[in-house]
């Protein structure tokens, strides 16, 4: 199992409690998280289905790579972490 969290600032939009999912690419893990939780899908990827720009994922503490198919591969254990990107100055 793979554990994902959803960082609290999400929570005000959404119910985001940490979920344990199943999935050996990011993709697959985000599409069974979203499935235990459907509303934050819409906050996490765009209408083609990437990452959407204000968001980050960090997959074991490294951010990942592909934001687009995200294939990145998970191995079980894994902790996946999704959270809103901050930029500003």
């Amino acid at each position: 199992m793979v554990r994902v969290t959803f960082t609290p600032n999400l929570a005000r939009h959404v119910a985001s409690a940490p979920v344990d999912v199943s999935g050996s690419s990011l993709r697959e893990v985000l599409e069974a998280a979203f499935r235990e939780r459907p509303g934050l899908r819409d906050y996490v990827l765009d209408d083609g289905g990437r990452l959407r720009r204000h968001m980050s994922v960090f997959v074991d503490g490294r951010q990942i790579a592909d934001r687009v198919r995200l294939d990145d591969e998970i191995r079980d254990g894994a902790e996946v972490y999704v959270m809103q990107a901050l930029s500003g100055g």
